[in-house]
């Protein structure tokens, strides 16, 4: 069903709400996430959206995943779907795709923005502007039947300096081109979303608003995500946030109070809906609607004694009656052989809950960053400013030394400031570099700190965590070779390696299925958390983004050019290389192997 009749079928007698899920860039995460939505369906959302990676990255995996809620689940499904930078012919493939498995909603987003001066880039140069693709679809016979939404940015667009008006401007434009919804980029300022919604109204715009909602799950991803998005955080939040910072458990019990209190301040304003951004996680989107009351209706399913005799009825059932469901529920369902987390201490809504970054559980349904709207992190014109523009390897030794030193915010492989974690470790860090191994990742041994340290602490108080000396960088084939045999002969069993290349050559002594926990925390009545794990599978999917930000930053250069023929020679000949050493009791393990004894630098 569309999704503006759907909202019209629901009426105003409750709250609905929808959520929003990414693709997982692994397959068992993938699996895991089918599972979990099998779940959350059962929380009762009146639409499920599926985001779609910058330039069309995700799109089997976007399709995949949203013609599986739809068909599946039956749960009515909007896929998003950028236009810019897409190669000729994506965007009505993605379309004639979906119309395919019965979706009939898109959220028509821009993605980047349009790099149309770059004449050298072979994208579709009909879509500049998320209103091109709205225009589209409603003009083109084909796809005219699709219900139609775009995205709307309560507190302004990160990639441009247009007023106030000149925003309203915009979705008005795309309003009248022929969107039927509109759901907002997240934001915590409640009262000015109102007051940015009586503009929108005032406009002329009388289409459903659906206001975006991110319960906070980590500090840091909170700060994350509101810079990418240019979020507008009210100064009585983050003197709320930063006292408890250090707690993950207190942070994600903050965020669930926050997401509470916020919807409750919208529906007195007259907002009839919410679109919750899960981030694939589960528990703290099902505590809001449980605090709302909106969950507590959820049919559960109790055991029943098998008889051949059933009294009383609502206790009991016959043997084939129970096959027969029995065989129903798990056809109906597609179910993965193994759910991660699933035991008996474990909870499969929660197992994955605490931070699921680069080197996370691959399993996890949340494994993998999402940016929501489709978009890269190197379109940041500030930030392609800050990198220059290289035409040696000892310009680039030169960028990661900057980063180093702090005279730059970010790297194409690191979009934060250097972190304090990493400068316990900054001497070895600035020795590899300026031998022209540039790291893109590392963290320092720690045995044991309480889990509030300033620095490395995470996850609840009263915990303690520990962490494995890990590092990470870009070298040469020939230095893959020297530490391949220094490990071989001088490792002792102490240090893992990972190393692949572009072409998908990947070389390790780990055993097959090892998994290599170099992150965990021990909590008071908990199990042991492991926050971060190494393994071949997210080493690779981590590789494959690796290379591939190689190959973007070098499309913003001409043809031949010598940045463009330096960063695409890094891509074709440079490994990436992960080391890890296993002592966390010594500190200087890792740079000892590393630096002493037929020293690798």
């Amino acid at each position: 069903m569309k999704f503006v009749d759907r909202i019209a079928q629901h009426g105003k007698r409750q709250l609905f709400y929808t959520f929003e899920f990414f693709p997982p860039k692994t397959d068992q995460g993938f699996e895991n996430l089918v599972s979990r939505i099998a779940r959350m369906v059962g929380l009762n959302p009146l639409a499920l959206s599926i985001t779609w990676g910058a330039g069309g990255t995700t799109k089997e995996r976007s399709l995949d995943l949203a013609g599986l809620t739809q068909l599946e689940y039956g749960v009515d499904t909007i896929l998003h779907l950028t236009c810019t930078n897409m190669e000729q012919g994506t965007v009505d493939a993605a379309l004639r795709e979906a119309k395919e498995r019965g979706i009939e909603n898109i959220l028509a987003l821009r993605g980047d923005p349009p790099r149309g001066e770059e004449h050298w880039i072979p994208t579709d140069s009909r879509f500049q502007h998320g209103v091109d693709l709205v225009r589209y679809i409603k003009s083109t016979p084909e796809f005219s039947h699709f219900c139609v939404g775009v995205a709307a940015y309560p507190d302004g667009h990160p990639d441009r300096d247009s007023s106030g008006d000149g925003e309203l401007d915009h979705l008005k434009e795309k309003v009248d081109a022929g969107a039927e919804f509109i759901i907002t980029q997240l934001f915590y300022d409640v009262d000015n979303f109102l007051q940015w919604v009586e503009k929108v109204r005032a406009k002329g715009i009388t289409v459903p608003i659906i206001p975006g909602i991110m319960p906070i799950q980590t500090y840091a991803s909170f700060l994350r995500m509101t810079k990418l998005c240019a979020t507008r955080v009210p100064p009585s939040l983050m003197s709320d946030l930063v006292p408890i910072r250090h707690d993950d458990q207190k942070v994600k019990d903050f965020g669930v109070k926050l997401a509470v209190d916020m919807i409750r301040q919208l529906q007195r304003g007259g907002i009839e809906g919410v679109h919750f951004c899960t981030l694939n996680l589960e528990k703290s989107v099902a505590r809001v609607l449980e605090s709302l009351g909106l969950a507590g209706n959820i049919p559960t399913l109790a055991n029943r004694l098998i008889s051949d005799f059933p009294s009383p009825p609502e206790r009991t059932i016959t043997p084939h009656t129970a096959a027969d469901r029995a065989t129903k529920e798990l056809t109906s369902v597609p179910q993965p052989e193994l759910e991660a987390g699933k035991g008996e201490l474990n909870s499969a809504a929660d197992w994955d809950d605490f931070p699921n970054g680069r080197f996370g559980d691959f399993k996890s349904p949340a494994y993998g960053a999402t940016d929501r709207w489709g978009s890269s992190a190197l379109q940041s014109k500030p930030a392609l400013s800050h990198w220059g523009s290289p035409r040696t390897a000892e310009d680039l030794t030169n960028m990661f030394l900057r980063y180093l030193h702090s005279k730059i915010p970010t790297t194409p492989f690191s979009p934060t400031p250097l972190s304090p974690e990493s400068l316990m470790i900054f001497p070895h860090l600035e020795k590899l570099t300026r031998r022209g191994w540039w790291t893109v990742g590392s963290q320092p041994a720690i045995n044991g700190l309480p889990s509030t340290d300033d620095v490395v602490g995470w996850g609840p108080k009263g915990g303690y965590v520990y962490q494995k000396c890990f590092v990470e960088f870009f070298v040469e084939q020939a230095d893959v070779d020297r530490i391949v045999k220094k490990v071989e002969a001088e490792g002792g069993g102490w240090v893992d390696f990972f190393a692949a290349n572009d072409k998908g050559e990947v070389l390790t002594n780990v055993p097959e299925g090892g998994r290599n926990a170099v992150t965990w925390g021990v909590f008071p009545g908990q199990e042991i958390a492991q926050t971060t794990i190494i393994e071949t599978e997210s080493f690779v999917s981590w590789k494959d983004e690796a290379f591939s930000i190689w190959s973007e930053w070098a499309s913003f250069f001409p043809p031949d050019s010598p940045e463009r023929t330096l960063l695409e020679g890094v891509r074709e000949k440079r490994w990436l290389v992960s080391l890890v050493h296993h002592d966390y009791l010594d500190p200087a393990a890792l740079w000892n192997f590393l630096f002493s004894k037929n020293a690798l630098v």
